[in-house]
C-alpha cells in the first residue's frame, strides 16, 4: 500500500502530500465512469446514450449521499486538530451506519423512481426505457460506493490517502475487466451494452469496500491509535454529523440535480447531443477531480487549524489550496482547450458525434478554472464551520442560474450544446467570485471556538 507521509503543518508540502493521493483517489472513481463510457461508446452510440442519461438520476443520489458523509472527513480532522485521535474511531463508526442506511435507501429511490423519472421528463420511450434500464443496475452499488466513501474520507482525514488510492485504482482494473467480458454480450449473462457496463461499476465497488475494510482490519493504528472499535463518551454525537453532512449534501443535491437537468435538456436536443453531451461532461467531471481533490486536503487542513482554533492556519491553509488548485487547472484547461478533437476521438469513432462534442468540449474548457476553485473555497468553508452559506450559493449558480440559462440558450436560441457549456461558464464564475470573497471576508475575523460552535449540537 501507499504510505502517506506528512510533512511540517501547515505547508505547501504537506498540502500537496494530502492533495497527490486524493487526487489519484477521485481520479480513480471517475475513471470508472471513463471506462464505462468509452467502452460502451465504443460498442454502441445508442447505448452511451442511454448510459448517460441513466448516470444522471444515479449521480444526484451518489453525489448526496457523498455530501451526507462529508461530517466523516471534519470532524475527523477537527479531532486531530484538538488533539483527540482516540475519538476518531467514534466519528467512522457512526458515518458507516449512516452510509449503509442512506446507501439503501437511495439505491431503492433510484430503482424504483428511474423509469417514472425518465418518460416524466418526456423523453422518447425507447430512449427512456433504456435509460431507466441502466439507472436501476446503478442503484445495486450505491451501498458498497456510500460505504467506501466513509471509509475513504476517514483515512484521508487521518493523513493516510495513499491506501485509499491504491485500493481505488485496484477497483478500476475490476472494472475494466469486468467491462470488456460483459458489454459485447459473450458473458453467458444475458446481458450487454449499458446494462452490463453498471453490472461491472457494482463488481468493481463491492471489491472496493472490501479492500478498504480488509486494510483497516489489519491496520493496527486504526485500533490502538485512533480507537477503532474502542468506546469514545467525548466523541461529537449524530447532531454535528448529520448538521455538517446536511449542508453538503443539500449543496451537491442542488448541483448535480441541475447538471443532470442539462442530460435532460441534451436529451430534448435529441439521442446524438445527448451522447455528445455525455463525453463532455464526462471529461469536465474527470478534470474535476483535481480540484475535489485538492479540495479534500484543504478541508483537513483547515478542519485541523479550526480544531486548534488558529485563524492563521484556517487562512493559511485555505489560500494554500486556492493558489494550488488554481495553477494546475490553468494547465489542465490549456490542454482541453487545444485538444479537444483527439480527446472526444477517445470516446467515439462517429464522425457525427465528433462534431457536435469538440466545439462544446472546447469551450467547457473555459470553466475549469472557476468550477475547481468555487468547489475548493466551499469545502474550506464548511471545514471552519460555515456550512450553510455555500449551499445557499450553489443553490443560486447551478438551480437559478445554470439550469434556466442553459435551456433557454440550448433550445429557443438554437445555441444546441455550445449553449449549454456557455451556461455552466456563467454559473461557475458567480459561484467562485461569491465563495472566495466569503472566505478572504471571514478570514480577516476570529472565529468561535470548535467547542462552542457545536455545543448545541453534540
Amino acid at each position: 500500500m501507499l504510505k502517506t507521509r506528512i510533512p511540517a503543518r501547515g505547508s505547501l508540502s504537506e498540502l500537496l502530500a494530502l492533495a497527490s493521493p486524493v487526487i489519484l483517489s477521485r481520479l480513480g472513481i471517475m475513471m470508472m465512469g471513463l471506462t464505462d463510457a468509452i467502452v460502451v461508446g465504443h460498442y454502441s452510440s445508442i447505448e452511451l446514450g442511454y448510459h448517460a442519461l441513466g448516470w444522471a438520476p444515479t449521480m444526484i443520489a451518489l453525489t448526496t449521499g457523498v455530501g451526507l458523509l462529508a461530517g466523516v472527513q471534519v470532524l475527523t480532522a477537527q479531532r486531530i486538530g484538538e488533539g483527540r485521535p482516540q475519538d476518531a474511531g467514534a466519528v467512522l463508526r457512526r458515518g458507516l451506519l449512516f452510509a449503509a442506511v442512506v446507501g439503501v435507501a437511495f439505491g431503492a429511490a433510484l430503482w424504483f423512481g428511474a423509469a417514472p423519472a425518465m418518460h416524466a421528463i418526456g423523453l422518447d420511450p425507447a430512449l427512456a426505457e433504456g435509460a431507466a434500464a441502466v439507472a436501476r443496475t446503478f442503484a445495486l452499488s450505491i451501498p458498497a460506493y456510500l460505504l467506501s466513501i466513509a471509509l475513504i474520507y476517514w483515512l484521508e482525514a487521518l493523513g493516510r490517502p495513499g491506501p485509499a488510492a491504491a485500493l481505488m485504482w485496484g477497483a478500476n482494473i475490476v472494472n475494466l475487466a469486468a467491462n470488456l467480458w460483459l458489454v459485447p454480450g459473450t458473458s453467458p449473462f444475458a446481458i450487454e451494452g449499458a446494462v452490463a457496463s453498471a453490472a461491472a461499476t457494482f463488481i468493481a465497488r463491492t471489491a472496493l469496500v472490501v479492500g478498504l475494510a480488509a486494510y483497516l482490519v489489519m491496520w493496527a493504528d486504526a485500533r490502538r491509535k485512533y480507537g477503532l472499535f474502542a468506546a469514545a463518551p467525548g466523541a461529537p454525537g449524530w447532531k454535528p454529523l448529520i448538521w455538517i453532512g446536511g449542508a453538503s449534501a443539500a449543496s451537491l443535491f442542488v448541483e448535480t440535480s441541475a447538471f443532470a437537468g442539462m442530460n435532460a435538456i441534451a436529451g430534448l436536443l435529441g439521442g446524438l447531443e445527448a451522447a455528445a453531451w455525455a463525453v463532455v461532461f464526462n471529461v469536465s467531471a474527470i478534470v474535476f477531480m483535481v480540484p475535489l481533490g485538492f479540495a479534500s486536503a484543504t478541508a483537513v487542513l483547515v478542519g485541523r487549524g479550526y480544531g486548534e482554533r488558529s485563524p492563521d492556519a484556517v487562512r493559511r491553509s485555505g489560500l494554500l489550496g486556492f493558489a494550488a488548485a488554481g495553477s494546475v487547472l490553468v494547465v489542465i484547461a490549456a490542454v482541453v482547450a487545444l485538444l479537444p478533437e483527439t480527446i472526444v476521438s477517445a470516446y467515439t469513432a462517429d464522425p457525427s458525434l465528433i462534431v457536435l462534442a469538440v466545439p462544446a468540449l472546447a469551450l467547457a474548457s473555459l470553466f475549469f478554472v472557476a468550477d475547481g476553485l468555487q468547489v475548493v473555497a466551499a469545502n474550506a468553508l464548511r471545514a471552519r464551520n460555515d456550512v450553510w452559506l455555500p449551499t445557499l450559493t450553489h443553490t443560486i449558480s447551478y438551480a437559478g442560474v445554470m439550469l434556466p440559462l442553459g435551456y433557454v440558450l440550448g433550445l429557443p436560441m438554437g445555441m444546441g450544446l455550445v449553449g449549454l457549456a456557455w451556461s455552466v461558464v456563467i454559473a461557475s464564475l458567480f459561484s467562485a467570485g461569491f465563495l472566495l470573497t466569503r472566505f478572504w471576508w471571514l478570514s480577516r475575523r476570529s472565529f468561535v471556538p470548535q467547542a462552542e460552535a457545536l455545543q448545541s449540537l453534540a
